[in-house]
């Protein structure tokens, strides 16, 4: 694996979960939650692609669990469009299908209420998407 960390983003109508790596690429964690309507959103995804400097972006992509598109995966492709117009930072996509339903029943099992507990829900769901990234680069040794 190269050197560098990674930033994926769990984006959603309301809220877009953002995790990122360490440098070895190994270890995915939260980092913020943004509010997807933001008007300062760009300038704050930009201030965080300076901050950690990725080698890549992820995306979750949102499927039905039966593979089939639906319109929050159209979402997710126009999200991505922003971050091309931020930066030339290669992106990728990764399917999230579960992932913030997995994130949601940790974080009960760890005592959180799921209601007061929204914001790090979507953190959450992208560190799973970006511990799946991190995966497929270990065994294929790149996400392509």
């Amino acid at each position: 694996m190269i050197n560098g960390r990674r930033i994926a983003f769990d984006y959603g109508q309301v809220r877009i979960g953002v995790a990122a790596s360490d440098i070895s690429g190994l270890i995915a964690s939260p980092i913020a939650t943004l509010q997807a309507q933001d008007p300062e959103l760009t300038s704050k995804i930009t201030a965080l692609i300076h901050e950690y400097e990725p080698i890549y972006l992820v995306v979750g992509e949102p499927k039905h669990l039966s593979g089939a598109s639906n319109p929050s995966l159209e979402a997710a492709q126009l999200f991505a469009e922003l971050l091309r117009t931020i930066t030339e930072i290669p992106i990728h996509f990764i399917d999230e299908r579960m992932s913030t339903l997995s994130a949601a029943r940790n974080l009960r099992e760890a005592g959180h209420n799921a209601k007061s507990s929204k914001a790090l829900i979507d953190a959450m769901a992208a560190v799973s998407i970006l511990e799946s990234a991190l995966a497929k680069e270990r065994i294929a040794g790149h996400l392509d």
